[in-house]
């Protein structure tokens, strides 16, 4: 890209001009006495500790409060295959947001290869620096193989944020939609708009967390997922198994017929004849940013509870409310793996947030709103300060029950 594409009256440009993030000593360096310590001779001393007992290094080293933010550029927010340095940007701020909402320390890693073989080999190479790896923003089905054989391989928690940040905070979601609805969770009939990366998250974490899998319908760019298609690829073969038991086909329009919740991750437009021909008085989130799958007000028109991944309408679905704390407990509890039931504690965690909003004296509002849940309040605020707290917490407690934790 040119630099004639600067707009030097943006004020985003001058926001990131010299980038967004920078290193900070946390120790003196005004003697010489302070230098000794900090480098040679004392810090041979501790090094030695570490080759000893290399646990070690968590005490005595950044590591146990530091990750890696790791993508290849090949799947950036809505800007697709842009490539490692102009994903940089994005991988700063995930950086500053995983500062300012966990507490915990972020360094930006965008790597000039999108080899599976090579990708994997490096991060496995760079592991021992960091206490967790945060993949971002690579594509499917790569992103699949990668998570999971780096999963596999290193003793730290390795997390696919496009995944399971915006599962966790979907499964936050819907409980407290479903709690608005008057509904259980396993009663719900869902369709899911997309299976790339998010929707085959999403689909899974909605299971683990209560959903029937029998009644979930997943559709794709060429419809309905289901067993008797032959063009599937493991993954969405996977996904047939799990779900669509009734063997629905044909696209979004039969996916959505008396479906109580959509949920769209897939960025493609939805005809309103497909949304009329929902459940009345479900929900729908509708969440492809800028353009949201389903415009809100006509989602409104259908469903008691719309979220989009928009800040600009009410029930943003942000990764923010998930990723700081869970990687916040994960580090604290020094998890070797982020489990199933550590994201739905984090998800169980955020819904608890917003259900326990605490309305100002004088301001709650009368009607059906008026409980300390509201319809347009189902997730909490990515700048509420209860939220990383409470889901650090939780992923922590999680992690010792799951048998993952080494504190």
């Amino acid at each position: 890209m040119s630099s004639t594409a600067v707009d030097p009256t943006d004020p985003a440009f001058a926001l990131h001009r010299g980038g967004k993030l920078t290193v900070a000593s946390t120790v003196p360096l005004a003697t010489r006495e302070d230098l000794s310590l900090a480098y040679t001779p004392g810090v041979a001393r501790v090094c030695e500790a570490i080759a000893a007992d290399p646990a070690l290094v968590d005490e005595y080293t950044w590591v146990s409060h530091t990750v890696a933010v790791v993508t290849d550029g090949s799947a950036v927010l809505g800007l697709g295959n842009i490539g490692p340095r102009a994903a940089m940007p994005v991988m700063e701020g995930k950086a500053v947001l995983f500062k300012q909402f966990g507490g915990v320390d972020a360094v930006p890693i965008c790597l000039d290869t999108q080899d599976v073989e090579e990708i994997i080999a490096v991060v496995t190479a760079l592991a021992p620096s960091f206490g967790g790896i945060n993949l971002e923003d690579i594509s499917a089905p790569r992103c699949f193989e990668i998570e999971r054989r780096l999963d596999e391989a290193l003793p730290i928690p390795v997390f696919h944020d496009d995944q399971h940040g915006t599962a966790v905070v979907v499964l936050a979601a819907l409980r407290n939609a479903a709690t608005l609805l008057n509904r259980k969770l396993g009663d719900l009939r869902v369709a899911v708009s997309g299976a790339g990366a998010a929707g085959v998250a999403v689909t899974k974490m909605l299971v683990a967390g209560g959903v029937n899998p029998a009644e979930v319908v997943v559709c794709d760019s060429r419809g309905i997922i289901h067993q008797g298609r032959p063009d599937l690829t493991e993954t969405k073969a996977e996904l047939a198994q799990l779900t669509n038991a009734a063997g629905r086909t044909g696209g979004i329009t039969e996916a959505l017929r008396d479906a109580d919740v959509l949920i769209g991750v897939s960025g493609g437009q939805i005809p309103e004849e497909a949304v009329a021909g929902m459940a009345p008085g479900g929900a729908i989130f509708a969440l492809a940013n800028p353009t949201p799958e389903v415009h809100p007000e006509m989602a409104a028109r259908y469903a008691s509870v719309v979220a989009t991944g928009r800040s600009d309408y009410p029930n943003q679905i942000n990764n923010v409310l998930a990723f700081p704390g869970i990687f916040q407990g994960a580090l604290a509890a020094r998890a070797v793996r982020i489990t199933e039931g550590m994201k739905v504690a984090a998800a169980d965690a955020i819904a608890a947030v917003a259900s326990e909003r605490a309305w100002p004296d004088g301001e709650q509002p009368a009607g059906p709103d008026s409980g300390p849940l509201r319809a347009d309040a189902i997730v909490p605020s990515p700048l509420d300060p209860r939220v990383a707290p409470a889901v650090a917490e939780a992923v922590a407690e999680a992690a010792r029950r799951d048998g993952v934790a080494r504190a």
